[in-house]
């Protein structure tokens, strides 16, 4: 698909992906990250193309023909403590609107500094109408886990998880589109020296919240805390 679409761009080829879209029968979804820049401390910047291909009723790999694609520049920029681990192609049942159909990108992001601990799963949803690609959702955090530490024992740290669901439109209308909602659980934990020395950890209590994403002008607004990475 690279030499197809991108004959001359290097391409990570541990970080691309595809997969089968059920959604529609004979498509797949393709993610190619395309790399055009790295730092002297290795940090990279990619462009993304996400490519949604046909193939042939035979199914004939060789006759593949790209229905609709989307190149987003500059997508995913990684920096010293920050870097890229994988890129996957999501196609759970993402049905927005009448005739709305979108698919996933999911990105996972992992630090590098071992006393910042850092890793986080995002969301990005695009809608695919058989000749467009177009984005409806911004990275949204689904997972989270970070924390500081001494690299002995003193230290905090914090988890966070989320349930990412679509609800439908409550009107029957064609342009009724539907809530995203996203329920999360964060878990905090610190890390402290007893009066022996030992290290032990003090857990807080956890902590629930659920927030409703409406559409507005065919995109999904995302509140600051949301937001990725």
């Amino acid at each position: 698909m690279l030499a197809q679409t991108h004959p001359h761009r290097a391409s990570d080829a541990t970080l691309s992906d595809c997969k089968s879209w059920s959604t529609f029968v004979g498509k797949t979804i393709v993610v190619l990250p395309l790399q055009h820049a790295v730092t002297d401390r290795g940090a990279r910047t990619f462009d993304v193309e996400l490519v949604v291909v046909q193939r042939p009723d035979n199914g004939n790999t060789e006759r593949d023909q790209i229905a609709a694609r989307l190149l987003m520049p500059e997508l995913l920029i990684e920096d010293a403590d920050l870097r890229v681990q994988e890129l996957h192609v999501d196609t759970g049942r993402y049905r927005l609107s009448d005739g709305v159909h979108a698919f996933g990108l999911r990105v996972l992001y992992r630090g590098q500094d071992p006393a910042k601990p850092y890793f986080a799963e995002t969301l990005r949803l695009f809608a695919y109408d058989r000749k467009t690609i177009r984005p409806v959702l911004d990275e949204l955090v689904l997972r989270r886990d970070s924390g500081r530490w001494d690299l002995s024992c003193h230290g905090r740290f914090e988890e966070m998880r989320s349930q990412f669901g679509v609800r439908p439109p409550a009107a029957r209308s064609s342009d009724a589109w539907a809530e995203l909602t996203v329920r999360r659980i964060t878990l905090v934990r610190n890390m402290v020296l007893d009066a022996a020395g030992d290290c032990q950890e003090l857990a807080e209590p956890p902590s629930y919240s659920t927030v409703t994403l409406k559409a507005r002008n065919g995109r999904y607004e995302i509140p600051p805390a949301l937001r990725a990475p």
